[in-house]
């Protein structure tokens, strides 16, 4: 069993940074995907960015990309979500999730096995 747990949201003015961070906790690691998705009030969930494991492969949606960085640090099985230059329309909660056993990103939630309970952000203008 795959748990995730997301922190780091909160309250910024536009053109601030953010960085988010997905905990995974699982007895046994295997190659897998880990995905950052959004939801916005009234509207569905999509998918902002995904990074791969072992071998590092990363992949953003692109109004994203170029403002938004995913890391991760192995040795405190955490995926990050550095945010900068945020907008208003950045505004949503903010899940990771996972995608165990596959290394090939797909920005379908549909894909991904297991979910965080999510952190807002909330963006200023």
């Amino acid at each position: 069993q795959v748990q995730l747990a997301e922190s780091g949201g909160g309250l910024v003015q536009a053109g601030d940074s953010l960085t988010l961070s997905c905990a995974v906790s699982i007895r046994t690691f295997s190659a897998h995907v880990v995905g950052w998705f959004r939801q916005a009030p009234g509207q569905e969930r999509e998918f902002v960015s995904a990074i791969t494991w072992p071998a590092i492969t990363t992949y953003y949606v692109d109004s994203v990309r170029g403002r938004f960085t995913i890391s991760r640090d192995n040795g405190k099985n955490t995926v990050y979500l550095q945010m900068t230059s945020l907008k208003p329309e950045d505004t949503a909660v903010y899940y990771c999730a996972a995608d165990w056993g596959r290394t090939i990103i797909f920005v379908r939630e549909e894909e991904y096995d297991y979910w965080g309970q999510g952190t807002q952000v909330t963006v200023s203008s």
